[in-house]
Order: C-alpha cells, then sequence, then structure tokens
C-alpha cells in the first residue's frame, strides 16, 4: 500500500518556460518525422511524399484546435489524460482512450530510439541483423531515463541545447539539398504503383504520427510558466517549425535520391540523401544530427509520457503497483515507462512500431474532438465545425491506413486490435472494482 508521500506526483509548477515547452515539443517531432518516417511515407506513396507531409499539417492544424481550447481552460501535468477526464468523467473511455494515448507515446519513444540506432549504424557499414541497433536504442533510454530522474530544469537545458542544434542542422541540411537537387519536380511515373488514393491516405496518416509529439506539450501542463497562454502558444509555434523543416527536407530528400533508393534506405533515408550532395562529410553531418535529434525526442517523450500515467493514477483511473520501489508516483510511471520502451525498442521493428503509433492515435484523437463536441464545447468557447472537420478527416486517414496494412501487413492490425481488447476488458474490470470499494466504504461509514 501506497503512504501519502508516495503518491504525491510533485509537479514543479513555473518550472518550464514557453521556449522550453517548444524545444519538448519540438524534440518528438523533428526526431520521428524526419529521419525515418520520410522513407516509410515514400515506400506508401512514392514520390508524392512531401505533399503527404503537406496533407499531415493540415489535418494536424485542425486537430491541434481541440488541444489548445481545452488546455487553455484546463491547464494540467495530465494533459490527455485529464482533457479525457474532463469530457467523459471517471469511465471507460477517459481509461481506454488514456491509455492508448499512453502506449503511443511510449511507441514513439521507442520508434526514435531504434532510428538513433539505424543511423548511428550508418558511421559502421550498417547492421543487417539489427541486434546492435536494439542495443543502441536500449541503450539511449536507459540514458534518458537516468536524465529524466535528476529534474525538469536540467531536462529543459538539455532539450533546448538539442532542439536549436538539431533544428539548425536540419535546416542546413534541407536548404542545401534544395539548392543543388537536380529536380525537384515529383516524378508520377515512378508512383504509379503505390500512388492510389488510399496509399495516399496512409502515408498522410504516417505524416501525422510525425506532429503528434505536439500533445508532449498538453503532458507539461500545470508546469509551464502562465500555462492558460503558453500551452496553446507552444502548440502553435511547434507545428509551425516542424511543417517548414518537413516540407523543406522532404523536397530535398526527393530532389537527390531515386525513389528506389529512398525506399531501400527507408530507416536512415536521410542520410542517404546526404552523401550524393555532400559525400562522405554529408553523411557524418546527418548522421550526427540525427543521433542528437532522436536523443533529445526519446528525452522529451520520457519526460511527459510518465507524468500522463502519474496523473491517470492519481485519478485512479489505472491499477499502480511500486514493486517496492521508494519514491513518488511519478518515479515509478517513468520506470513503468522505460521498461515498455525497451521491450518494444528490442522486439518490434520501424514500420511496425509507427502502425501501432498511428492506429493508437488516431483513435484517442477522434475521442478527444468528439469529447469538446458532446461535453465541453460551451465551457472552452470552442467552434463546432473544426472538430468535426477533424474528425472526418481522422477517419478518412485512418481507414485508409488500414486498408494499405491489410493488404501489406495484416499482423500489425492484429496486435493493434488485440491491444485495445485487453486495455478495454481490463480497465473494465479494474473501474469495476473501484467502484465495489467505494460502495464498500461508504457502507462501512454508514454502519459506524
Amino acid at each position: 500500500m501506497l503512504n501519502k508521500q508516495n503518491r504525491n506526483t510533485n509537479y514543479d509548477k513555473g518550472s518550464l518556460t514557453l521556449a522550453g515547452t517548444v524545444m519538448l515539443g519540438t524534440g518528438v517531432m523533428i526526431g520521428a518525422g524526419i529521419f525515418a518516417l520520410t522513407g516509410q511515407m515514400a515506400e506508401m506513396v512514392g514520390a508524392l511524399f512531401p505533399y503527404a507531409f503537406i496533407a499531415s499539417a493540415i489535418i494536424v492544424a485542425f486537430s491541434s484546435y481541440s488541444y489548445i481550447k481545452i488546455s487553455n481552460a484546463y491547464p494540467s501535468a495530465g494533459g490527455v489524460g485529464m482533457y479525457l477526464h474532463k469530457a467523459y468523467g471517471n469511465r471507460l473511455p477517459t481509461a481506454f482512450n488514456a491509455l492508448l494515448m499512453y502506449f503511443s507515446m511510449v511507441i514513439a519513444q521507442s520508434f526514435l530510439a531504434r532510428t538513433f540506432g539505424s543511423y548511428t549504424m550508418q558511421l559502421f557499414g550498417g547492421d543487417d541483423s539489427g541486434n546492435i541497433i536494439s542495443i543502441l536504442g536500449v541503450s539511449l533510454i536507459v540514458v534518458a531515463f537516468i536524465i529524466n530522474l535528476l529534474g525538469n530544469r536540467l531536462i529543459q537545458g538539455i532539450a533546448g541545447f538539442i532542439g536549436l542544434a538539431k533544428i539548425l542542422g536540419i535546416l542546413i541540411i534541407g536548404f542545401v539539398g534544395v539548392y543543388l537537387a537536380d529536380n525537384l519536380a515529383v516524378d508520377l511515373d515512378a508512383t504509379a504503383e503505390v500512388g492510389t488514393l488510399s496509399n495516399f491516405l496512409g502515408a498522410t496518416a504516417l505524416g501525422i504520427l510525425a506532429f503528434k509529439g505536439f500533445t508532449t506539450i498538453t503532458n507539461s501542463g500545470s508546469e509551464v510558466v502562465n500555462p492558460h497562454k503558453n500551452i496553446g502558444r507552444a502548440i502553435v509555434i511547434s507545428i509551425a517549425l516542424c511543417v517548414l523543416i518537413y516540407v523543406l527536407v522532404g523536397f530535398a530528400v526527393a530532389g537527390n535520391l531515386p525513389l528506389s533508393e529512398i525506399i531501400a534506405t527507408k530507416n536512415y533515408s536521410l542520410a542517404a540523401a546526404s552523401r550524393p550532395v555532400l559525400g562522405e562529410f554529408g553523411v557524418w553531418f546527418t548522421v550526427a544530427i540525427a543521433m542528437t535529434a532522436t536523443a533529445g525526442g526519446v528525452l522529451a517523450s520520457s519526460f511527459a509520457v510518465s507524468r500522463m500515467l502519474a496523473m491517470l493514477t492519481e485519478m485512479k483511473l489505472i491499477p499502480h503497483s511500486h514493486f517496492g520501489m521508494p519514491g513518488n508516483i511519478q518515479k515509478h510511471t517513468l520506470v513503468y515507462t522505460a521498461a515498455l520502451g525497451i521491450i518494444l525498442t528490442a522486439f518490434f521493428d520501424l514500420s511496425r512500431i509507427a502502425a501501432l503509433g498511428i492506429v493508437f492515435y488516431l483513435i484517442m484523437d477522434i475521442s478527444i474532438h468528439w469529447g469538446l463536441l458532446r461535453y465541453l464545447l460551451k465551457d472552452v468557447n470552442a467552434k463546432k465545425w473544426v472538430p468535426i472537420t477533424a474528425i472526418i478527416l481522422d477517419l478518412l486517414v485512418l481507414i485508409g491506413f488500414v486498408w494499405v496494412k491489410l493488404n501489406s501487413d495484416p499482423y500489425v492490425l492484429i496486435v493493434a486490435l488485440l491491444t485495445m481488447i485487453v486495455i478495454a476488458v481490463g480497465e473494465t474490470i479494474f473501474l469495476r472494482s473501484v467502484v465495489r470499494k467505494s460502495n464498500k466504504h461508504e457502507h462501512m461509514h454508514s454502519d459506524k
């Protein structure tokens, strides 16, 4: 049984500035979006992948509206978990969707960790077996875990330095790549086999995964200076920065590397695209930026996701055991998050990690918009048509993505479905047990 001290989350209010919050958000977004998803999106939609990034940005712009409106009204370190609770209360939809968000964030962390390993190994000729990539990814998660134990200000300082370094580095790669590219026009012949509507929608869904790091900002909630204004501002700034960078680098890669090679090197396509432009120096420079960016992303992701899980525990929406560990819930959830991230990093490849992440995220995202429409519209002073549009767009890309995976990798959809069933059944049992305990406690008090 946890004592009162152990149940204290110890949030450090006002410890994150606007700039620091933006860097935490972009830390997750840029790491995933550029360095691994570029090649995977090209594999799905061909040379149209830069336009899929643009389509993703449009959808995320509509989606972010709900998060900004709710966060301005109810800033919380629980972020998405608290927003779901405001809409649905202590019920299954809150717990189910919050856990989907939790798993999608852990998946994003693992995605970044494996991307770190993939790029690092380009300095040593690659790793066909994938074993060293897994070891490097796991090691990165362990280091991020240790840094997160040391406190917010250290995290903010490291994230800020990493964020500035990688943004400048990626902009250099993008501008030089575009300047030296022979042709930036899309080769429609190269997209003939994969350029169907469902493929474009599926690639757009993957692109959304590259932007979903903005939700990291919502999980920083009450720890942000002037949260009623700065959370929304940080979300808008982060998305705008990433739109510029993704589109720029997307066209740079498309202009300097044949589509077949982009697909063949999909886990490290940006490094491959740097070779014809800048030679071996370009590869080393790109790998250095990739390692920095993905490391910062894992650090930022660990920071945010452990806080959301701690909030769900405090709200008694999920079971919790400290397994004899000292410290508070926030430290415990950091351990659980790191452990789950290590398992995913060790045993899943990048494509399947990304697929699980986008399915979980889009279902949760639709629930956020529906909760706003159904229960919070007047409370947060939101316009109805924006979340309605966001739901329609989310459904379109989710259907397109599922259709593509049904034809190419149905196994990952089976894993996603089974995971959601386990979450739904487990949460139903747990929430009923909480109600029974509450009723029993009230009955004991009434007898007295």
